[in-house]
């Protein structure tokens, strides 16, 4: 309130003109329509804006040199090219903020784009390396195309899509090698059930060999499962190996079947059933399980061949009678007949004999040969054929038997090399027991066909079998071990269940404690390892009752746990999406359920079928929350129009408005813009400076009016006290007085009423005091000019004009007696308004020189101007 005393004489406020030799600043000129040379130049530049037509670097140097906003602003929507724009960014950032934003809007969408379109880069190198890796997975291209799909590259897409597109030939190709491989395995499985031709098998064999081997040679073969791979390798060489017995088995299958054949075309008469079966076992047998149905249906057209053959006639029993007649004869029938019967079986025995013979069967010779020799020992009696045949049967087993002799001990020699052989095979520990057993098993084989074996012989095998077999050995021993510790640990885990089952019973254990520790056990006792069976049932008869004695109560927890997450999650579904606390509440929801699962974790299935439900109701719940925003933000929309025509419209009316329409127009425009909703946030600062300056530009225009009425008011007002202060000079005899005053004061324009009542009271006072008492009122008048001058220069201070150097000390002083009266009164110095200030200078009756009434005149143009 003191700023009157600091002001100086040279001093101006706002609506003082500019100091001589200051220019005004363009925009200041162009704002305020003001000055005739604005106008020229700015339809100059905007001649200059139409004649760029796309040329940034035009533009820019327009931009640079250009004095109004709005052209600026209009080049600006020109510049695209980022240099360009960090240069007029640059320069404008602290002039012209609406173009500087603009640039800073494009800068910031520009580098957005290079960042994407670096993203973008690198997703597709990482797609090109994916694409160049042999061990392609689909996790990897799924996790390629999720991070894909948040990156806008519209410039890379063609290139991304094509590397994809190969990249999911590659997924289609192992996905066919692998169904390929496994159809090829159940083929291959299928195999030994499908009773096929040796050949046959063979072929087919091969086919799917030759399929497996190219398919290991395919650019996607890393993709296979490597199980599946070594199971068909197993598979191929078992089946490979047993070729060999199946085509024996189906040679000696078609040898039977032909031997019916040739049977069933005899007559039944030259048939008989003794020497048939004796040709039937001769005939070799097959040793593959998978044949043996086939030997069955052959034994029993066999069986059925030899039911049609006429069969003995049953002897009929002797009458009871006659045996006790004779029965002497009786016996001695009975002796024959077992004669006969023993004969008989020598001779079968003989038969036998030679067929072993025959097949080469030694071992079976040498029984039947003891048979026999323990029937001649018994007293039985041969015919000279009988001995000539049983000698030369038995010098043909002796032949065979030096022949075999020596031919063992050439296969024993092979043996023990095949033995000593093994170590350097690296077999598999499992293989190489059952080939030092099978060998074992071929030993015991030629003892049994070529006789037993020489000494040194037989301990050069044993030696290189138990060195054979030595690794083997320590591998089962170390298994063994093995089956004891994991036996031991597995009673370590039985040992922390009863711990954990103690705790819970004392209330010691926390439930997320009791849980982890189920899954941790269920999951170390699932990779145990192997052990003894008879060990592994009671463990696992133990483990089994401990587990479920903690998992009893635990699953009344987690009942209890999976109640309140359905709690939850209807209670997530009951959230009004419009409410403005939904997200508060979701937030609120979402950490309730993550304290939930801290505390307690439910099964894993469970846990994801109901978070699954939890996320699918938080995500309803948002969406029609986004859908309400939606909405929300197209009627912010709306009303953002609205808002813009209200400013739009008092803009068109701002250069037309008058003190009559101007109340009315903003009053009408404050209605309807309270009456009109809210904006979007991010627009909300720019519409309303856009309807704040539309306001203050009707304000300012309608100041201008009433300035520019208070200029003409004040003209008038100055014409009219000039005439009164000619008439008051008249009076004091310092004029003339035949002039006709009343005619010169109607010829002068009205003023508003207090003025010219103010003014009309001054002037007939005057008027009468012409003609009647002109002294009188001469001395009043001369008795005022003091009061006159002191009332002016009080004006004057409050106003804050100069009133010359002639009054500095009268005005020193009196500025200090209105510091004093204001603050004994408590109030700013000044607070008289300027329509009094000029009714208590016009009402007041008082000569005036030509310096007062200039200063008098200058007041009221200063009061005119500042809307006083």
């Amino acid at each position: 309130m003191f700023e009157f005393l600091f002001k100086r004489p040279g001093d101006n406020k706002s609506g003082d003109k500019q100091p001589a030799g200051q220019e005004p600043q363009p925009e200041q000129a162009a704002a305020s329509g003001g000055g005739s040379a604005a106008a020229p130049q700015r339809a100059l530049q905007a001649e200059k804006l139409s004649q760029i037509q796309g040329d940034e670097a035009a533009a820019v140097e327009f931009i640079l040199q250009c004095e109004f906003s709005e052209l600026r602003l209009s080049a600006a929507e020109c510049i695209h090219t980022p240099e360009l724009l960090e240069r007029v960014h640059s320069a404008m950032r602290n002039t012209d903020r609406r173009v500087a934003k603009l640039m800073q809007s494009r800068l910031d969408a520009h580098r957005h784009r290079e960042a994407e379109h670096r993203r973008g880069e690198t997703m597709l190198e990482q797609a090109r390396t994916l694409l160049k890796d042999a061990q392609l997975t689909p996790n990897h291209v799924a996790d390629l195309d999720r991070k894909w799909a948040v990156i806008a590259a519209p410039e890379l897409q063609e290139a991304f899509g094509e590397v994809r597109a190969a990249l999911g030939q590659r997924l289609e190709a192992q996905v066919q090698l692998q169904r390929a491989m496994i159809d090829r395995l159940a083929s291959l499985r299928r195999l030994p059930s499908e009773s096929l031709p040796a050949a046959e098998l063979a072929a087919r064999l091969d086919a799917l060999t030759q399929e497996q081997a190219q398919a290991l040679q395919s650019p996607e073969h890393p993709s296979l499962p490597r199980s599946l791979v070594a199971e068909f390798g197993l598979e191929a060489q078992k089946l490979q190996a047993s070729l060999h017995e199946i085509e024996a088995g189906q040679a000696a299958l078609a040898a039977r079947e032909a031997f019916l054949a040739a049977q069933q075309d005899k007559p039944v008469a030259e048939l008989n059933a003794d020497a048939l079966r004796k040709e039937w076992h001769r005939l070799p047998q097959p040793q593959q399980g998978t044949q043996q149905e086939a030997l069955a249906a052959l034994q029993q057209r066999f069986d059925a061949l030899l039911a049609t053959l006429p069969q003995p006639e049953p002897r009929k029993p002797r009458e009871h009678k006659e045996a006790a007649a004779k029965p002497k004869e009786a016996k001695e029938q009975g002796k024959e007949q077992a004669k006969r019967g023993a004969d008989q079986h020598f001779l079968d025995t003989m038969d036998a004999m030679e067929a072993a013979l025959q097949q080469g069967s030694l071992g079976t010779a040498a029984e039947l040969d003891k048979s026999l020799k323990e029937a001649r020992d018994k007293g039985m009696r041969l015919s000279p054929a009988q001995s000539d045949r049983l000698a030369h049967v038995r010098a043909e087993l002796k032949r065979l038997s030096d022949w075999a002799r020596w031919g063992g001990n050439v296969s024993r020699e092979e043996l023990i090399k095949s033995v000593e052989a093994l170590p350097t095979q690296n077999l598999a520990m499992s293989e190489l027991a059952k080939k030092v057993g099978s060998m074992r098993e071929r030993w015991k084989a030629l003892d049994s066909l070529s006789g037993a074996a020489p000494k040194s012989l037989w301990e050069r095998f044993d030696a290189a079998c138990t060195a054979a077999y030595a690794p083997a050995a320590a591998h089962f021993r170390h298994l063994a071990d093995e089956r004891h510790a994991n036996a031991a640990r597995g009673q370590a885990l039985i040992d922390e269940a009863n711990a954990e089952i103690a705790r819970l019973q004392s209330g010691e254990a926390e439930w997320k404690h009791v849980a982890g520790t189920v899954q941790r056990l269920r999951l170390a006792w699932s990779h145990l390892g192997a052990i003894d069976r008879k060990e592994k049932k009671r463990l696992d008869a133990l483990f089994t009752d401990a587990l479920n004695t903690l998992q009893g109560p635990l699953e009344q927890q987690r009942k209890g746990e999976m109640a309140e997450r359905e709690a939850i999650i209807e209670a997530a579904a009951a959230i009004d999406p419009h409410d403005r606390h939904a997200l508060d509440t979701m937030r609120a929801l979402q950490q309730r359920w993550q304290e939930h699962a801290r505390a307690l974790p439910l099964e894993r299935k469970s846990e994801q079928a109901l978070w699954q439900r939890f996320r699918a109701v938080c995500d309803d719940v948002f969406q029609r929350r986004k859908e309400s925003m939606h909405e929300a933000d197209i009627e912010r929309r709306a009303h953002e129009a609205a808002k813009e025509a209200i400013s739009a419209r008092l803009e068109a009316a701002a250069p037309t408005v008058t003190p009559a329409t101007a109340g009315k127009l903003l009053r009408e425009a404050a209605a309807e813009w309270q009456a009109i909703g809210p904006v979007p946030r991010a627009h909300e600062a720019r519409v309303e400076k856009r309807y704040h300056a539309a306001v203050a530009q009707v304000q300012h225009q309608l100041e201008a009016a009433k300035r520019a009425a208070g200029v003409a008011q004040a003209g008038q007002l100055r014409d009219k006290l000039r005439l009164v202060q000619e008439l008051e000079q008249a009076v004091a005899g310092q004029g003339a007085l035949d002039t006709d005053w009343e005619a010169r004061w109607n010829a002068l324009p009205p003023l508003d009423a207090d003025l010219e009542r103010t003014l009309r009271g001054r002037f007939d006072a005057a008027l009468r005091a012409l003609p009647e008492g002109r002294d009188g009122y001469a001395q009043l008048l001369e008795r005022n000019r003091d009061k006159l001058l002191h009332e002016l220069l009080r004006a004057e201070i409050r106003a804050g004009i100069d009133s010359g150097p002639e009054f500095a000390r009268e005005r020193l002083k009196l500025q200090v007696e209105v510091l004093q009266s204001s603050l004994k009164s408590g109030q700013k110095g000044g607070q008289t308004s300027g329509s009094a200030q000029v009714r208590e200078l016009a009402a007041l009756p008082a000569l005036a020189d030509a310096r007062t009434a200039s200063r008098i005149e200058q007041l009221f143009m200063r009061l005119a101007r500042e809307g006083k």
